[in-house]
């Protein structure tokens, strides 16, 4: 099936909407890309946050993650249960907790991240050598505008 492309659109709006949907369609794609594991997206995004973040309290996960304290609890739960969340002491507040990946939930991460990127590698290698620079320029301004 054949998208609209850029030049096709007449307008900002409509640039937006079709640029948010192939964005949509692609990340969607790449999450798909995993290794065969039995962690649901919530727990890999949840591992995710952490790893980028390095530690978090319950209620920073929650509020990244954007789910409500209880969801985030149990996904935490599970995490932990598996051993791949650790909870320690708050270095300031002792009502508090930090999570953070264990190793092993680095690991797990790792194998996550390469399954994906080798994915992407993959379906990039098959693009022009101008379309992957027309890609570089792409994401260049897509992170600008991520950082907006």
């Amino acid at each position: 099936m054949e998208w609209p492309v850029a030049a096709d659109q007449g307008t900002a709006q409509e640039l937006a909407k079709t640029l948010r949907e192939a964005i949509q369609r692609l990340s969607r794609r790449v999450r798909q890309a995993r290794p065969i594991g039995d962690l649901t997206t919530s727990q890999l995004s949840a591992l995710t946050s952490l790893q980028l973040a390095g530690a978090l309290t319950p209620r920073e996960l929650a509020d990244v993650e954007r789910v409500q304290p209880p969801t985030m609890t149990k996904i935490v739960g599970k995490l932990e249960d598996r051993g791949l969340v650790v909870r320690s002491p708050h270095p300031t507040d002792g009502r508090q907790v930090i999570l953070a990946p264990t190793e092993q939930g680095r690991a797990v991460f790792a194998q996550f991240e390469k399954a994906r990127n080798e994915w992407l590698a993959s379906q990039l290698a098959e693009l022009t050598e101008e379309e992957q620079e027309t890609l570089a320029q792409a994401t260049r301004i897509l992170q600008r505008l991520a950082q907006a």
